[in-house]
């Protein structure tokens, strides 16, 4: 049985957060930027931490990374080293699972409630090319290419400790296949 069978064994249903980018610009960060919300990992990882604290403190039982347009080659085209880019990925499940433990220390009542889990947010690959294509789909790579990018980033992610990997917005179908046919080599 995995985290969320545990979970709905116990509880009717699971509050997820929400948008984690429209919260960190009510802070003022700019996220005008080829990796959206992925830069305040590196430039605010506080309020990242804050916004994560935030959906829980309101009753999200599944907090969602920053890293939905997190990936090495995003990171190098807007400048860092492959080893930061590397860090920086993982640190966005890092920030999320310092979020967790700090609200787990800190509320007065648990017993209510699962203990909140993360899941680790992947874009598609046309989030990566920061142009739209993530809404329109009309991006092609073939069956190897969409593994071998989903991968990497999959790697680093479950390396940092995440067990559930939430792939989001992905407009294209044979991309989708794809990831889903990468997720049985884990």
């Amino acid at each position: 049985m995995n985290k969320i069978e545990k979970i709905l064994c116990d509880y009717p249903f699971i509050i997820l957060d929400g948008g984690f980018a429209t919260e960190l610009e009510k802070k003022d960060l700019d996220l005008k930027d080829r990796l959206w919300s992925a830069k305040i990992i590196a430039e605010d990882p506080d309020a990242v931490r804050d916004v994560h604290l935030s959906y829980l403190n309101a009753g999200a039982d599944c907090i969602i990374t920053s890293s939905y347009q997190a990936t090495v080659p995003g990171f190098i085209a807007a400048g860092y080293s492959r080893s930061e880019a590397v860090e920086l990925i993982g640190k966005s499940f890092r920030i999320a699972s310092e979020a967790v433990k700090l609200f787990y220390e800190t509320s007065p009542d648990m017993s209510k409630r699962p203990h909140p889990f993360i899941a680790a947010s992947a874009g598609c690959y046309g989030s990566f090319l920061a142009d739209g294509s993530e809404y329109r789909g009309d991006y092609h790579l073939d069956l190897k290419e969409y593994k071998d990018f989903h991968r990497e980033r999959v790697d680093i992610l479950a390396g940092a400790g995440a067990e559930i990997i939430a792939f989001e917005s992905f407009p294209c179908l044979e991309e989708a296949a794809a990831v889903a046919e990468l997720m049985e080599e884990y």
